[in-house]
Protein backbone atom coordinates (compact mmCIF):
# COMPACT_ATOMS: atom_id res chain seq x y z
CA UNK A 1 0.00 0.00 0.00
CA UNK A 2 1.37 3.42 -0.99
CA UNK A 3 1.84 5.77 1.76
CA UNK A 4 0.11 9.04 1.64
CA UNK A 5 1.61 12.09 0.97
CA UNK A 6 -0.51 13.94 3.04
CA UNK A 7 -1.60 14.26 6.90
CA UNK A 8 -4.70 13.75 8.59
CA UNK A 9 -3.03 17.29 11.06
CA UNK A 10 -2.50 19.02 8.07
CA UNK A 11 -6.20 19.05 6.40
CA UNK A 12 -7.48 19.87 10.00
CA UNK A 13 -5.50 23.24 9.95
CA UNK A 14 -6.37 23.84 5.77
CA UNK A 15 -10.07 23.34 7.77
CA UNK A 16 -9.27 25.54 10.56
CA UNK A 17 -7.76 28.42 8.04
CA UNK A 18 -10.84 28.32 5.63
CA UNK A 19 -13.30 28.10 8.86
CA UNK A 20 -11.75 31.05 10.61
CA UNK A 21 -11.30 33.14 7.92
CA UNK A 22 -7.20 33.07 7.30
CA UNK A 23 -3.98 32.12 9.27
CA UNK A 24 -4.03 34.86 11.92
CA UNK A 25 -7.30 33.67 12.86
CA UNK A 26 -6.37 30.05 13.01
CA UNK A 27 -3.89 29.99 14.77
CA UNK A 28 -5.38 32.03 17.23
CA UNK A 29 -8.05 28.85 17.69
CA UNK A 30 -5.75 25.99 17.50
CA UNK A 31 -3.28 27.77 19.71
CA UNK A 32 -0.60 27.48 17.25
CA UNK A 33 2.29 29.77 15.66
CA UNK A 34 0.88 31.40 12.51
CA UNK A 35 4.18 30.54 10.53
CA UNK A 36 3.55 26.69 11.75
CA UNK A 37 0.26 26.82 9.87
CA UNK A 38 1.61 28.78 6.87
CA UNK A 39 4.28 26.26 6.62
CA UNK A 40 1.65 23.16 7.06
CA UNK A 41 -0.53 24.36 4.29
CA UNK A 42 2.29 25.39 1.85
CA UNK A 43 3.58 21.66 2.52
CA UNK A 44 0.20 19.74 1.99
CA UNK A 45 0.08 22.23 -1.06
CA UNK A 46 3.73 21.20 -2.89
CA UNK A 47 2.72 17.11 -1.56
CA UNK A 48 -0.34 17.48 -3.76
CA UNK A 49 0.49 19.63 -6.52
CA UNK A 50 -2.21 21.78 -6.18
CA UNK A 51 -2.82 25.41 -5.06
CA UNK A 52 -5.53 25.09 -2.61
CA UNK A 53 -5.79 28.62 -1.06
CA UNK A 54 -5.11 32.23 -2.33
CA UNK A 55 -4.54 34.67 -0.34
CA UNK A 56 -6.06 38.04 -0.96
CA UNK A 57 -5.65 41.06 1.40
CA UNK A 58 -5.66 39.56 4.89
CA UNK A 59 -7.92 36.76 4.02
CA UNK A 60 -7.49 33.16 2.60
CA UNK A 61 -9.64 31.96 -0.38
CA UNK A 62 -10.23 28.55 -1.27
CA UNK A 63 -9.34 27.40 -4.96
CA UNK A 64 -12.08 26.26 -7.14
CA UNK A 65 -9.66 22.55 -6.56
CA UNK A 66 -9.48 23.06 -2.83
CA UNK A 67 -12.76 23.70 -2.25
CA UNK A 68 -13.25 19.90 -3.70
CA UNK A 69 -10.75 18.77 -1.71
CA UNK A 70 -11.60 20.57 1.61
CA UNK A 71 -14.87 18.53 1.49
CA UNK A 72 -13.81 15.70 0.75
CA UNK A 73 -11.21 15.75 3.80
CA UNK A 74 -14.08 17.30 5.77
CA UNK A 75 -15.12 13.41 5.42
CA UNK A 76 -12.28 11.69 6.67
CA UNK A 77 -11.39 13.63 9.52
CA UNK A 78 -14.97 13.36 10.75
CA UNK A 79 -14.68 9.50 10.14
CA UNK A 80 -11.31 9.46 11.56
CA UNK A 81 -12.72 11.80 14.69
CA UNK A 82 -15.85 9.30 14.91
CA UNK A 83 -13.53 6.17 15.07
CA UNK A 84 -11.16 7.67 18.09
CA UNK A 85 -14.47 8.46 19.87
CA UNK A 86 -15.34 4.78 18.93
CA UNK A 87 -11.96 3.38 20.79
CA UNK A 88 -12.70 5.52 23.50
CA UNK A 89 -15.97 4.34 24.31
CA UNK A 90 -14.72 0.47 23.71
CA UNK A 91 -12.38 1.61 25.90
CA UNK A 92 -14.39 3.07 28.66
CA UNK A 93 -17.16 0.59 28.55
CA UNK A 94 -20.20 1.70 30.23
CA UNK A 95 -21.48 5.56 29.35
CA UNK A 96 -21.31 7.99 32.24
CA UNK A 97 -23.79 9.85 30.76
CA UNK A 98 -27.07 9.64 27.67
CA UNK A 99 -28.72 12.64 26.45
CA UNK A 100 -32.47 11.55 24.68
CA UNK A 101 -34.34 14.28 22.35
CA UNK A 102 -37.72 13.59 22.78
CA UNK A 103 -40.50 15.10 20.20
CA UNK A 104 -42.74 16.80 22.80
CA UNK A 105 -45.72 14.97 21.53
CA UNK A 106 -44.40 11.22 22.40
CA UNK A 107 -46.16 10.72 26.10
CA UNK A 108 -43.78 11.76 29.02
CA UNK A 109 -44.75 8.87 31.01
CA UNK A 110 -44.17 6.20 28.14
CA UNK A 111 -40.55 7.37 28.18
CA UNK A 112 -40.54 7.49 32.28
CA UNK A 113 -41.68 4.15 32.21
CA UNK A 114 -38.67 2.55 30.45
CA UNK A 115 -36.30 4.94 32.44
CA UNK A 116 -38.03 3.58 35.71
CA UNK A 117 -36.86 -0.04 34.38
CA UNK A 118 -33.01 0.87 33.18
CA UNK A 119 -32.40 2.65 36.42
CA UNK A 120 -31.71 -0.21 38.35
CA UNK A 121 -29.26 -1.31 35.67
CA UNK A 122 -28.44 2.25 35.12
CA UNK A 123 -24.72 1.84 36.99
CA UNK A 124 -25.41 5.48 37.77
CA UNK A 125 -25.67 6.72 34.12
CA UNK A 126 -26.65 10.26 34.25
CA UNK A 127 -29.34 11.33 32.01
CA UNK A 128 -30.38 14.22 30.24
CA UNK A 129 -33.71 14.48 28.13
CA UNK A 130 -33.92 17.63 25.84
CA UNK A 131 -37.82 18.30 24.38
CA UNK A 132 -37.63 19.25 20.97
CA UNK A 133 -40.01 20.10 18.19
CA UNK A 134 -40.29 19.13 14.76
CA UNK A 135 -37.25 19.94 12.77
CA UNK A 136 -35.62 20.60 16.21
CA UNK A 137 -35.71 16.79 16.43
CA UNK A 138 -34.05 16.11 13.22
CA UNK A 139 -31.03 18.93 13.96
CA UNK A 140 -30.06 16.87 16.93
CA UNK A 141 -29.94 13.71 15.05
CA UNK A 142 -28.10 15.09 11.95
CA UNK A 143 -25.85 16.82 14.34
CA UNK A 144 -25.65 13.93 16.46
CA UNK A 145 -25.87 15.92 19.77
CA UNK A 146 -27.65 13.20 21.44
CA UNK A 147 -27.37 9.07 21.87
CA UNK A 148 -31.25 8.38 21.33
CA UNK A 149 -33.68 10.12 19.51
CA UNK A 150 -37.78 9.79 19.66
CA UNK A 151 -39.28 11.40 16.94
CA UNK A 152 -42.11 12.15 15.12
CA UNK A 153 -42.98 11.48 11.27
CA UNK A 154 -40.16 10.57 8.78
CA UNK A 155 -36.98 10.82 10.14
CA UNK A 156 -34.16 12.48 9.14
CA UNK A 157 -33.04 10.86 5.22
CA UNK A 158 -30.32 8.56 5.83
CA UNK A 159 -30.84 7.71 9.31
CA UNK A 160 -32.97 4.35 10.06
CA UNK A 161 -36.05 4.61 12.76
CA UNK A 162 -37.31 1.55 14.57
CA UNK A 163 -41.40 2.66 14.78
CA UNK A 164 -42.91 3.07 18.23
CA UNK A 165 -46.50 3.79 18.21
CA UNK A 166 -48.75 6.22 16.78
CA UNK A 167 -50.01 9.70 18.34
CA UNK A 168 -53.19 11.17 17.83
CA UNK A 169 -53.97 15.12 17.14
CA UNK A 170 -57.22 16.50 17.93
CA UNK A 171 -58.17 19.97 16.98
CA UNK A 172 -59.78 21.42 20.11
CA UNK A 173 -61.16 25.06 21.40
CA UNK A 174 -62.61 26.19 24.66
CA UNK A 175 -66.26 25.07 25.11
CA UNK A 176 -67.55 28.61 24.85
CA UNK A 177 -65.69 29.35 21.60
CA UNK A 178 -67.47 30.60 18.95
CA UNK A 179 -66.00 27.44 16.99
CA UNK A 180 -68.06 25.19 19.62
CA UNK A 181 -71.49 26.31 18.74
CA UNK A 182 -71.13 23.96 15.80
CA UNK A 183 -68.15 21.68 16.16
CA UNK A 184 -68.54 20.06 12.78
CA UNK A 185 -66.65 22.09 10.43
CA UNK A 186 -67.67 21.99 6.70
CA UNK A 187 -65.49 24.65 5.28
CA UNK A 188 -61.60 25.63 6.40
CA UNK A 189 -61.85 28.95 5.61
CA UNK A 190 -64.55 29.44 8.65
CA UNK A 191 -61.43 28.07 10.82
CA UNK A 192 -59.12 30.13 8.98
CA UNK A 193 -60.91 33.27 10.09
CA UNK A 194 -60.12 32.83 13.89
CA UNK A 195 -57.39 33.03 15.94
CA UNK A 196 -54.56 29.31 16.27
CA UNK A 197 -52.35 28.43 18.60
CA UNK A 198 -49.28 27.08 17.29
CA UNK A 199 -46.33 25.16 18.83
CA UNK A 200 -42.97 26.71 17.94
CA UNK A 201 -40.52 24.10 15.62
CA UNK A 202 -37.13 24.48 17.90
CA UNK A 203 -35.24 23.60 14.74
CA UNK A 204 -33.24 25.37 11.59
CA UNK A 205 -35.96 24.20 8.91
CA UNK A 206 -39.81 25.57 8.60
CA UNK A 207 -41.25 23.11 5.84
CA UNK A 208 -42.13 19.95 8.37
CA UNK A 209 -45.39 20.86 9.55
CA UNK A 210 -47.88 18.81 11.74
CA UNK A 211 -51.66 19.67 11.10
CA UNK A 212 -53.52 22.27 9.62
CA UNK A 213 -51.83 25.72 9.55
CA UNK A 214 -53.95 28.20 7.49
CA UNK A 215 -55.28 30.67 9.74
CA UNK A 216 -53.81 34.10 9.23
CA UNK A 217 -54.02 35.40 13.06
CA UNK A 218 -51.80 33.13 14.83
CA UNK A 219 -49.93 32.91 18.51
CA UNK A 220 -47.26 30.61 18.89
CA UNK A 221 -45.69 29.12 21.61
CA UNK A 222 -43.00 26.71 22.85
CA UNK A 223 -45.05 23.55 24.71
CA UNK A 224 -48.53 22.13 24.83
CA UNK A 225 -49.24 22.86 28.22
CA UNK A 226 -48.71 26.76 27.58
CA UNK A 227 -51.39 26.24 24.64
CA UNK A 228 -53.93 24.60 26.70
CA UNK A 229 -52.91 27.71 29.29
CA UNK A 230 -54.33 29.81 26.18
CA UNK A 231 -57.47 27.58 25.49
CA UNK A 232 -58.75 27.62 29.05
CA UNK A 233 -58.94 31.37 28.72
CA UNK A 234 -61.25 31.10 25.70
CA UNK A 235 -58.68 31.83 22.99
CA UNK A 236 -58.35 30.50 20.18
CA UNK A 237 -58.06 26.78 18.35
CA UNK A 238 -55.09 24.36 18.88
CA UNK A 239 -53.62 20.95 17.12
CA UNK A 240 -52.95 18.99 20.57
CA UNK A 241 -52.09 15.52 21.18
CA UNK A 242 -54.85 12.90 22.13
CA UNK A 243 -53.25 12.30 25.31
CA UNK A 244 -53.09 15.49 26.98
CA UNK A 245 -56.92 15.90 26.30
CA UNK A 246 -58.54 13.03 26.67
CA UNK A 247 -59.60 13.70 29.85
CA UNK A 248 -60.65 17.76 29.28
CA UNK A 249 -62.81 16.68 26.83
CA UNK A 250 -64.08 14.28 28.81
CA UNK A 251 -64.72 16.74 31.83
CA UNK A 252 -65.69 19.34 29.30
CA UNK A 253 -63.17 21.36 29.84
CA UNK A 254 -62.25 21.39 25.89
CA UNK A 255 -64.61 20.68 22.74
CA UNK A 256 -63.19 18.63 19.98
CA UNK A 257 -63.70 20.47 16.49
CA UNK A 258 -64.49 17.96 13.36
CA UNK A 259 -62.68 19.81 10.35
CA UNK A 260 -64.33 17.87 7.38
CA UNK A 261 -61.90 15.70 5.90
CA UNK A 262 -59.60 16.87 8.71
CA UNK A 263 -61.20 15.69 12.26
CA UNK A 264 -57.60 14.45 13.45
CA UNK A 265 -54.14 13.97 12.51
CA UNK A 266 -51.66 10.34 13.34
CA UNK A 267 -48.02 11.04 13.48
CA UNK A 268 -45.71 8.10 13.77
CA UNK A 269 -43.40 8.39 16.50
CA UNK A 270 -39.93 6.79 15.85
CA UNK A 271 -36.62 6.00 17.44
CA UNK A 272 -33.35 6.60 16.03
CA UNK A 273 -30.01 6.26 17.03
CA UNK A 274 -28.17 8.76 15.38
CA UNK A 275 -24.63 7.02 15.69
CA UNK A 276 -25.37 3.74 15.72
CA UNK A 277 -21.15 2.85 15.55
CA UNK A 278 -20.30 4.41 18.43
CA UNK A 279 -23.51 3.63 20.66
CA UNK A 280 -22.18 2.57 24.26
CA UNK A 281 -23.85 -0.56 26.12
CA UNK A 282 -25.67 1.63 28.41
CA UNK A 283 -27.68 3.21 25.32
CA UNK A 284 -28.08 -0.27 23.82
CA UNK A 285 -29.76 -1.45 26.59
CA UNK A 286 -31.95 1.84 27.14
CA UNK A 287 -32.84 1.36 23.41
CA UNK A 288 -33.71 -2.34 23.72
CA UNK A 289 -35.75 -1.34 26.59
CA UNK A 290 -38.02 1.57 24.87
CA UNK A 291 -38.61 -0.63 21.97
CA UNK A 292 -39.86 -3.90 24.07
CA UNK A 293 -42.05 -2.05 25.80
CA UNK A 294 -43.83 -1.07 22.84
CA UNK A 295 -43.83 -4.09 21.07
CA UNK A 296 -44.23 -6.33 24.07
CA UNK A 297 -47.63 -4.29 24.78
CA UNK A 298 -48.66 -4.24 21.40
CA UNK A 299 -51.19 -1.26 21.63
CA UNK A 300 -50.59 2.36 21.33
CA UNK A 301 -53.39 3.74 23.81
CA UNK A 302 -51.73 6.81 23.91
CA UNK A 303 -52.27 7.88 20.35
CA UNK A 304 -55.27 5.66 18.79
CA UNK A 305 -59.02 6.98 18.41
Amino acid sequence: MDRAKSTLEQWRILQAVVDFGGYAQAAGALNKSQSSLNHAVAKLQSQLGIQLLEVRGRKAYLTEQGDVLLRRSRHITQSVAELELLANNLENGWEPKLTIAREIVYPMDMLVDALATFQPQSRGTRITIIDSVISGTHDLIKDQGVDIAICGGIPPKGYISEPLCEIDFLLVCHPEHVLAQDPNIEDDQTLAQHLQIVIKDTGKATHIDIGWLKAEQRWTVSNFHEALAILNKNIGFCWIPRHLVDSLLSQGQLCQLNLKGNSHRRVMMSLVIPNRDVQGPASALLEKIIVDKHHSSNKTDHGQS
